[in-house]
């Protein structure tokens, strides 16, 4: 056994036996946490965790380095697993398909958590039921700049919405900066009238709340408003669930609330340990979530009435691309995030006297999906720098392939 590992411990749950492998190891340093710490915050929140989770496949998103390094997403489940573990086979767009985990009970969800899972992440659907949604998820990403106040204002103004076109919103926090909003429907649409669905939710909360609010897709074009994220309601999405801790150093959760906590709370109030104490003081406020399902065709008819959204116009090259409407540099491309950010800062320290022209929703992060864990795009828009002093397109800082040796 090596000096920095623990013997494994057996916890018995509900009658089934879940082997935590290396339970003292430290998930978070900054305060902590070991591995089994996590797992009896999971347990000790299973009635509402489970409420998000339970019966709906789930990409399993794994931190076997630690929360300082990347994560790797596994949509397979493992071959080595408990019999009890179910699954079920999801097919993609892409051709592919995968038999994902399931997670019924809190046994199931134990053992995702030792395979290195600190959030959890299930698709919107049932395993009974994979092509139609029954939960719409508004995720109210605010861009650099943007303080939670403006957060929440959007928040209420998605209730608004969300009421007037028939259907009960659920808020919590997502356990970062932003702000998740769900909602019950019944299973009777398909995932594109669904994501039409959100997206024209997104498209209303910006009509309502102009300036604070987006549903522009390109990110440059946001400016320091929320984004209402329609996208997450694709396919092939999954969104950390409610109770999903956070791989941040403070161990925060993604917490569900009251609406009238929403203007009240601070994110970095619900961690780990004090989202233990509110559970067991206060139960679960997502306790009525499931019989509340509502139906979309209002915001159907919305959509029909709004009329197709607005694209961006195609590139010059007959590619059949985008071209982007902003003036747009490319800085970096790299493997992590604080590789990426490094690059950054010596584009800015080679161009002082363009830094102090640029917003904070100026400077454009992009974790980008790769084959089996992110990477990370910066781009700076120079809209805000008048053009004789804009910097032409150079090498990029840093130049990572994340498809190099992949056919």
């Amino acid at each position: 056994m090596s000096p920095t590992t623990s013997p494994a411990q057996v916890l018995e749950i509900d009658g089934r036996e879940v082997r935590i492998s290396n339970p003292e190891k430290v998930i978070f340093p900054e305060v902590g946490i070991t591995k089994i710490e996590l797992v009896e915050y999971y347990l000790a929140v299973a009635e509402g965790a489970l409420r998000g989770v339970a019966g709906r496949p789930m990409v399993l998103k794994r931190f076997v380095k630690g929360i300082d390094q990347e994560a790797f997403f596994q949509k397979r489940a493992p071959d080595k697993r408990p019999e009890w573990i179910d699954t079920a086979t999801l097919h993609y767009a892409s051709g592919n398909s995968a038999e994902e985990v399931v997670v019924r009970d809190a046994a199931a969800l134990a053992w995702v958590v030792n395979l290195g899972c600190i959030d959890l992440n299930p698709h919107p659907v049932r395993a009974e039921d994979l092509e139609h949604p029954d939960e719409l998820r508004v995720d109210l990403d605010p861009m650099p700049g943007v303080e939670w106040r403006q957060i929440v204002d959007v928040a209420m103004i998605a209730r608004d919405v969300l009421t007037d076109h028939g259907l009960v919103g659920w808020p919590k926090t997502s356990g970062s900066r932003g702000i998740h909003v769900y909602a019950r429907i019944e299973p009777r649409w398909g995932f594109r009238d669904v994501r039409l669905a959100a997206e024209t939710l997104a498209r209303e909360v910006e009509r309502r709340a102009p300036g604070l609010a987006t549903a522009r897709w390109w990110k440059e074009e946001r400016g320091e408003s929320v984004f209402v994220d329609f996208n997450q309601n694709a396919k092939d999405r999954t969104v950390a669930s409610a109770y999903s801790v956070r791989a941040l150093p403070d161990a925060r959760v993604s917490t569900p609330l009251d609406w009238d906590e929403v203007a009240i709370s601070r994110p970095e109030t619900f961690t780990v340990r004090s989202v233990i104490q509110r559970f067991a003081e206060r139960g679960d406020p997502f306790a009525g979530i499931d019989q509340a399902a509502g139906q979309l065709d209002s915001l159907l008819a919305l959509a029909t009435e709004l009329g197709p959204a607005e694209k961006p116009p195609k590139a010059s090259d007959g590619s059949g691309r985008r071209q982007s409407t902003m003036p747009l540099i490319e800085i970096a491309r790299a493997k992590t995030k604080p590789e990426a950010l490094e690059g950054l800062e010596r584009w800015k320290s080679q161009h002082a006297s363009v830094v102090d022209f640029l917003d904070p929703a100026d400077v454009l992060v992009d974790g980008m999906r790769g084959s089996s864990s992110l990477w990370y795009r910066i781009r700076v828009n120079l809209q805000h720098v008048p053009i004789e002093k804009r910097p032409e397109q150079a090498e990029l800082e840093i130049d990572y392939d994340p498809w190099a040796g992949r056919s």
